[in-house]
């Protein structure tokens, strides 16, 4: 007796574990689950996953249901039910009306949904709608055409997956690696046409560059025929899942790949217009910019890789603009300085080369990079200034004059003769009108005012050249011509000096210098210095 009950017991326990699944349509997650699980090998029952399908959608309710589960094995999407939502109400607030539906993958098929119709869950009338389309699209006719010619040998079995399977992945793949050269050879052409013609001249590096270009390129496109035929090989869902699981890193990483070199590009062709142009600021921008596409370019292959693995790319871009928001607030002076570089860039101050004075620094602008700028004192040491600083305080440019000038008072003897002075301001006046360097029509040569030891003489010249070095030799060539000049006119420059006057010790003389005015030796000197002037020049 009690075997009877023990064997009751054991099979009213296998009849209730077989019944425990029944047909579920009150949340997206069981109306999803109903329909999967009763078209599995081992709960094949698709009269009840028919049931899922919106009512009266379709005249075959059955064989929709089971074209549905064949579109999601044929692109190997696969089902996780922990992100399924249990919630009967659920609302899609990603829609600009939220609405009660879920689309199990919003990327890859937006158009496969379920949908709440009164108390229940149903896939869509308007996925029924399109299913057709939906299915000829991942499953070409043509394909399944060759399929039903097949002789019997093709569908026998090795390793339990058909013969004819095996030849169409070679197929596949010999057909991508024709079309992979053919397209190389193509786009390579078509690239370097289009190189030509933004740019006349093309350089050995563009054209191993568009070579490199042209070659991912071709096997993006290989890659996107082999994905899109390759569901009509019919294989299960577990290896449809991990080949476009496959091929979907390789296109991410290729992408990556042709975006890094187009960047390459693009960046070649700026910097050989910069070169063009007079400023040198925007050669800077040159490598500055070249690494802001590259950062940009990789974090968005990052992006798009992570949701190759399943990762919503709404929560890391959420992520990481809290995390950018933590590190903006932690990092202040580096924004600052940030947008002090680009200050920089847009109102350009400076170029690369110029000489400046910014508060205490003095010296030629060497870089400008992100966070600061590189300047060289003449004494050859460089001051890093931070962009934010350098942004706000007062620059001098002294790379933006027009003409170097030059002030400096010459101090001669109080007791030259009135003559002498005139003689010695005409001839300062004629030298510096011969000097090749100097602007001639537009000088200051005045005697301006009485010293402590001297009478001054003002020079006030401008010099044509900007550059450091010539003004520093034209300053020597037009001291030695005041120099000679002074000498021959017999002026003395004077020095910090007392002088005390003996007049009347017996057998004392006074000081008494004897300077000869005589006019006509005067004009011979100073045409004499002018000539030697002119002589030493050339």
């Amino acid at each position: 007796m009690k075997k009877l009950v023990l064997i009751f017991v054991l099979f009213t326990g296998v009849v209730s574990a077989q019944d425990s699944t029944k047909v579920n349509l009150k949340n997206p997650n069981a109306t999803i689950y109903t329909h999967l699980y009763f078209l599995q090998s081992d709960s094949y029952q698709p009269e009840e996953a028919a049931k899922t399908i919106f009512p009266n959608a379709s005249k075959n309710p059955k064989k929709a249901a089971i074209k549905l589960k064949q579109i999601l094995d044929g692109k190997g999407l696969f089902v996780d039910f922990s992100k399924i939502p249990t919630i009967a109400n659920y609302k899609d607030s990603t829609s600009f009306n939220a609405q009660h539906k879920y689309v199990l993958f919003p990327d890859k098929m937006p158009l496969i949904f379920v949908e709440k119709v009164g108390n229940n869950w149903y896939y869509s009338k308007e996925t029924i709608e399109n299913l057709n389309e939906i299915y000829n699209d991942v499953f070409p006719w043509y394909v399944l055409k060759i399929e039903e010619a097949l002789p019997n040998v093709g569908h026998k079995k090795l390793f339990d997956i058909e013969v004819w399977k095996f030849i169409g992945v070679l197929l596949l793949i010999l057909i991508g690696f024709i079309i992979h050269y053919l397209f190389k050879k193509v786009i390579y052409f078509v690239l370097h046409k289009v190189h030509d013609k933004f740019v006349q001249k093309a350089e050995e590096k563009i054209t191993k560059v568009l070579r490199k270009l042209a070659h991912p390129i071709s096997l993006l496109i290989a890659f996107s025929f082999i994905e899109k035929l390759f569901p009509s090989l019919q294989f299960g869902l577990v290896i449809n899942k991990w080949v476009y699981l496959g091929l979907d890193v390789t296109i991410t990483v290729f992408w990556i790949y042709v975006f890094l070199k187009l960047v390459q590009v693009v960046m070649h062709i700026y910097g050989e217009f910069t070169e063009r142009t007079h400023s040198k600021l925007d050669d800077q921008l040159v490598p500055i910019l070249n690494n802001f596409l590259i950062g940009v370019v990789i974090f968005l292959g990052i992006l798009k890789m992570l949701t190759v693995f399943g990762i919503d790319a709404t929560t890391v871009i959420a992520g990481a603009s809290i995390g950018g928001l933590a590190v903006a607030l932690a990092s202040q002076d580096t924004v600052k300085n940030l947008i002090g570089t680009f200050m920089i860039f847009l109102d350009k101050p400076f170029h690369i080369g110029d000489w400046i004075e910014a508060g205490e620094v003095v010296g030629s602008v060497e870089e400008v990079g992100f966070r600061s700028s590189r300047i060289r004192a003449a004494d050859t040491s460089v001051y890093q200034i931070p962009n934010s600083k350098l942004s706000e305080i007062v620059i001098n440019n002294k790379g933006l004059r027009l003409y170097r000038r030059y002030n400096t008072n010459l101090g001669i003897r109080y007791d030259t003769p009135p003559a002498l002075i005139e003689a010695f301001v005409k001839g300062v006046r004629e030298i510096i009108i011969a000097h090749p360097e100097t602007r001639s029509e537009s000088y200051n040569v005045e005697f301006t005012g009485f010293g402590d030891s001297a009478l001054l003489i003002m020079i006030n010249v401008y010099f044509k050249s900007l550059e450091w070095g010539v003004e520093q030799s034209s300053k020597h060539r037009l001291h030695i011509a005041i120099v000679k000049l002074a000498s021959a006119l017999g002026v003395d420059f004077a020095f910090p000096s007392s002088t005390v006057l003996i007049e009347q010790f017996p057998e004392k003389n006074g000081l008494d210098l004897k300077y000869n005015t005589n006019q006509n030796r005067i004009q011979e000197v100073i045409d004499q210095q002018i000539e030697e002037f002119h002589k030493n020049l050339k």
